[in-house]
């Protein structure tokens, strides 16, 4: 494990990097102690690896028949827009800094410590196709002792957000049934069109019901509200149960999915079945909750420790990909996924995964060493999450219980199902001195120290029934999609 060289007394805050100056693809963002020189608080030099001295090490399970060997690849950018914050509304909802160190965010915008599925669904987004779903992971820094001292940016006040956050928290809320997630692996070609204009109908028809909520009184609710809903809904399930029937196929029964029901404020949803911040999820905020959310001048700020360079990824790739061993179904809607442990190095190494690698060299993936790439090679990190879901819920009490992975030859376990693969491939443009040097590193919780055992990642789906399902037609279909 890494040691601290020494402590920065100034603490970085996360708004501070979203409006840090960019130079070069890296965002610099420096803090300076009360003399003026720059403070560094780096990884151990004997966590890094020279890769091409690495055994290759990844095994690949094998195709079977009916191998599922499609890919969707959303666009999202790069995080060209600097959202960055220390939160984490997955393992630590409603906690200010509870990573205690930056995340970057590709793909929903307004992603905080408050965010909840209304305020995601109601949120603006980097994606191309306008998928909203949330995708973020620690950031990677160059940290040098001798780095000159830079001014820093004035903070930036997110106070509107987190009012929105809180206020469609605290808002009654429509819950409907996802209907991607129940439609069959094998929806025929010829139903496909069909399938998913009826779906971006339910969209539709739900997102009208859930803005007319707001100014319906509570007694009205049923009348107004969720009897109508139900009534078009029950239409357009009807015609999706058609669509299989003219094609000779044997249509789901999708007429449960009719019903909505409203949940009110502080009202635990079903499908969360019973999630919750938990120290054994991500191990994310630890700290006391009321202590954390007290503090007046760092309720945005990181712990002392994460400081230097940050690297925005020259490449970020988000893929999702088939099983090998057969079809998959589509995500339910706001299923929330972990991927690593942000606490590895005190919890053990359970939850850790394999991230680190250089391009060319994928063969070889490290758990606990940072990569030294030869010349023309770049720094890389590959995280591949959990794809083995419980089918009913979209999240559980540690996070990990309702979706996991599949066994060394790709199968899930009995009673769960195969979703989409997600994998993000995060690429760097780091100088091959600052890697040789021992220069790099990844945010961490402070007594983590930069661990690259603790490299890690989330995601949390608020793709559209339409987008959904034309991912899973792709993946299932064995076609290359990008979008």
């Amino acid at each position: 494990m890494a040691f601290h060289r020494r402590k920065s007394t100034i603490w970085l805050t996360a708004a501070a990097a979203a409006m840090a100056v960019v130079a070069g693809g890296a965002t610099v963002v420096a803090i300076s102690s009360s003399d003026g020189a720059a403070l560094a608080d780096g990884a151990d030099k004997s966590e890094f690896v020279d890769i091409t001295k690495v055994k290759p090490n990844v095994k690949k399970p094998k195709e079977q028949q009916g191998a599922t060997t499609g890919t969707f690849t959303v666009n999202c950018g790069r995080n060209e827009n600097q959202h960055f914050n220390p939160d984490n509304f997955i393992a630590q909802p409603g906690v200010r800094n509870g990573a205690q160190h930056l995340h970057d965010y590709v793909g929903n915008l307004s992603t905080n410590a408050d965010s909840n599925n209304k305020s995601l669904q109601k949120a603006g987004t980097t994606c191309k196709n306008g998928d909203k779903s949330a995708y973020f992971w620690p950031v990677v820094r160059i940290d040098k002792d001798d780095e000159p001292a830079q001014e820093q940016p004035k903070k930036k006040d997110d106070k509107a957000q987190q009012d929105k956050d809180k206020a469609d928290k605290a808002a009654a809320r429509l819950e409907c049934p996802d209907v991607a997630s129940l439609l069959p692996e094998d929806v025929p070609d010829k139903a496909q069109a069909e399938i998913d204009k009826e779906l971006a109908n339910l969209e539709k028809v739900t997102d009208e019901a859930e803005k007319r909520l707001e100014q319906v009184k509570a007694q009205d609710v049923d009348n107004i509200i969720v009897g109508p809903t139900r009534e078009k809904r029950a239409a357009i399930l009807n015609r999706m149960m058609l669509a299989f029937s003219r094609q000779g196929k044997q249509a789901p029964d999708l007429n449960p999915a009719a019903a909505c029901t409203v949940k009110e404020a502080g009202q635990a949803s079903k499908a969360d079945n019973g999630a919750k911040n938990n120290d054994e999820a991500q191990a994310e905020g630890t700290e006391n909750k009321k202590n954390q959310n007290n503090k007046e001048e760092n309720a945005n700020n990181e712990l002392e420790g994460n400081d230097g360079e940050i690297q925005r990824p020259e490449v970020v790739d988000l893929t999702f990909r088939g099983s090998p061993v057969g079809k998959v179904v589509a995500m339910p809607k706001f299923l929330r996924v972990l991927y690593g442990d942000a606490k590895a190095g005190q919890n053990g190494p359970k939850n850790a995964k394999d991230s680190w690698t250089c391009t060319g060299f994928e063969d070889k993936v490290q758990l606990a060493k940072y990569p030294i790439c030869p010349q023309g090679s770049k720094v890389k990190r590959i995280h591949d999450f959990p794809s083995c879901w419980d089918g009913k819920n979209i999240d559980s009490e540690k996070h990990r219980e309702h979706i996991i992975y599949p066994d060394a030859n790709g199968k899930c376990k009995k009673g769960f199902k195969a979703v989409p693969q997600l994998r993000i491939s995060l690429t760097y443009n780091i100088p091959r001195d600052v890697q040789q040097k021992g220069q790099y590193k990844v945010d961490s919780f402070p007594e983590e120290n930069h661990n690259p055992l603790t490299d890690h990642d989330d995601f949390a789906n608020v793709m559209s029934q339409q987008i959904m399902n034309r991912l899973v037609n792709c993946v299932n279909s064995g076609k290359k999609c990008k979008e």
